[in-house]
Formats: structure tokens, C-alpha cells, sequence
């Protein structure tokens, strides 16, 4: 009986042994290099300070880099430059220009750093609250993606509004103007 019971316990055990260890969780890189394939026209990027509040709505998944700004930054440019299918459309909050050293050390050579990551698109400036109004709108419908990094530089976040690399506004502009209609 004993035998049959040793027998069993090593059977049942068995399978423990061989089970696969949990899988690790996905660094930020990957999981922005999974997600952006999925993204596209009118989908969000956030890369934001560390204060940015969690928003709760369902459409907003965010993840928390521990990075610095710039280094997340031009990850995700890279990886929107890269993508066939995905070009950005770049906003920061126009409070950001009349933040000093002063009461934020550090962001004049933030704003130089960003503004040189960015040289190569158009940047449109828009108030703070503006900027998370239209996110949390865009949200209930599209997926937005929020990466928080380590910036305690305020208004330092860069909201990138994705759109269709393969459709620039003026073919879309022409395209409205044919059926009659300057709205998407």
C-alpha cells in the first residue's frame, strides 16, 4: 500500500518538474514593438513625465518605462520611422516654452534635446488640458498607448497621433474635396 502510495505522489509530481518556468514579463521595448504593427490612423503614443495622471478610460493601456524622456522617445520615433505603415503627427504642450530653469532644472537642455530628436517632423503646440481632453475623447474608440518615463520635468510629454503612412493629408484633402465634403 505504501508502495502504491510513493507510486502515485511521484506521478502526480511528475508533471511539476517539466512545466515550463512563468514567462517573464516583456521589457517596454517589446511591448512597444508588439504593439505598434497593431496601431494605426488615429491611434495615440504618449510619451510622458512621471506625474501624467492614469487615466482610466478602457482604450488606454500604460506602461510604465522607467526610462529617461529622450531615450523612450526616440525608440518609438525609430519604430514609427521604420513601420511601413505608420507616420507621426506630433504634439507637446504649449505651456512647455515658458517653463524656466529656475522652477524646473533642466529643461532648457530637455527642450534642446527634444527639439533636435524631433527635426525631422512638424511639432504643433497645444495646452496640456487641451491635449488630454482630445486623448481621453479618441480613447473611447481608439487605443491609445501611454509610456511613462522618469522626466520630473513638467509639461515635458510628447503625444504623437498616429496616422497612415501611405496616405498623406493632401491626397486625403482631395480625396473629401471629390465627394463633396472638406470633413473625414
Amino acid at each position: 500500500m505504501m508502495k502504491k502510495l510513493l507510486v502515485v505522489t511521484f506521478l502526480l509530481c511528475v508533471p511539476a518538474l517539466h512545466a515550463a518556468p512563468p514567462d517573464e514579463p516583456l521589457s517596454w521595448q517589446a511591448r512597444v514593438a508588439q504593439a505598434l504593427p497593431l496601431l494605426g490612423h488615429r491611434n495615440w503614443v504618449l510619451i510622458v513625465d512621471s506625474a501624467y495622471p492614469l487615466q482610466s478610460s478602457p482604450g488606454i493601456e500604460t506602461i510604465d518605462t522607467r526610462a529617461p524622456l529622450t531615450v523612450v522617445l526616440r525608440m518609438v520615433l525609430g519604430e514609427v520611422d521604420n513601420s511601413e505603415h505608420l507616420r507621426p503627427d506630433i504634439y507637446m504642450d504649449a505651456e512647455l516654452p515658458y517653463v524656466t530653469d529656475q522652477d524646473a532644472p533642466g529643461v532648457s537642455q530637455y527642450r534642446a534635446n527634444v527639439t533636435d530628436l524631433l527635426r525631422a517632423w512638424p511639432v504643433q503646440s497645444q495646452a496640456h488640458g487641451q491635449l488630454i481632453d482630445t486623448v481621453d475623447k479618441d480613447s473611447r474608440t481608439f487605443q491609445v498607448l501611454v509610456l511613462k518615463t522618469n522626466s520630473t520635468i513638467p509639461y515635458s510629454s510628447v503625444f504623437i497621433h498616429l496616422k497612415a503612412k501611405y496616405w498623406s493629408d493632401e491626397a486625403e484633402s482631395r480625396l473629401r474635396q471629390k465627394m463633396g465634403s472638406g470633413t473625414p
